[in-house]
């Protein structure tokens, strides 16, 4: 991981393209984390297949992560606790686990965006396109992607990278993603990262 989420970014990290893993480091100790761990589990199964195809792409990886109200914890606390034998979400951490030079961004609430150098990592990487995965996706994930749509970020969303407590809500809410913020929903193996750097947006519109 990188040391810092406020670090410059090389220029080897550079890429219009960003993919954000939102809170899948997680221990799911929380009256609904039973009902979430199934379908977290096989989301977080897609979203490091797509972490894979986004390295050999040149795409950055960027853990938008709770600090589940530890403010004196880091990044590295967080996954040890995650990860920890007898954690609810011990598995789903390991499915997803962090590289070394992944980045990192540790949010207070919902979105990623709010109160966190999210948007200034994003400038440095000098991304204007976010492939945005993770859980809830009808709470933290449906709010960044409200909060990259207010910053004119463009928003790719691979439905079956996301989860929430039951499926009916992560419909629910990748409709509410598609319709207000313009996100193009679309499988997680329809993801291109190569035609996502290459594509000029504004003809599309």
């Amino acid at each position: 991981m990188s040391d810092s989420a406020s670090d410059s970014s090389s220029g080897d990290d550079r890429c219009r393209v960003a993919l954000l893993l939102i809170d899948f480091v997680n221990d799911l100790d929380f009256p609904e984390g039973e009902d979430l761990r199934p379908h977290a589990e096989a989301a977080a199964e897609k979203a490091a297949d797509l972490k894979r195809r986004a390295r050999a792409a040149g795409v950055p990886t960027i853990y938008v992560n709770d600090n589940f109200g530890r403010w004196r914890s880091d990044f590295a606390a967080t996954l040890d606790h995650a990860a920890r034998d007898g954690s609810r979400g011990k598995r789903l951490t390991e499915l997803i686990a962090p590289d070394k030079d992944d980045y990192f961004v540790l949010k207070p609430r919902h979105s990623g965006f709010y109160r966190t150098v999210l948007e200034e990592l994003l400038g440095d990487l000098e991304a204007d396109t976010l492939v945005l995965t993770g859980i809830a996706g009808n709470i933290c994930v449906l709010m960044t992607a409200h909060d990259a749509l207010l910053r004119n970020y463009r928003v790719v969303v691979p439905r079956d990278a996301c989860a929430s407590n039951a499926p009916e809500l992560n419909e629910a809410a990748l409709e509410q993603m598609r319709l207000v913020c313009k996100a193009n929903v679309l499988d997680a193996a329809e993801v291109d990262f190569e035609e996502l750097k290459r594509r000029d947006w504004d003809a599309c519109e």
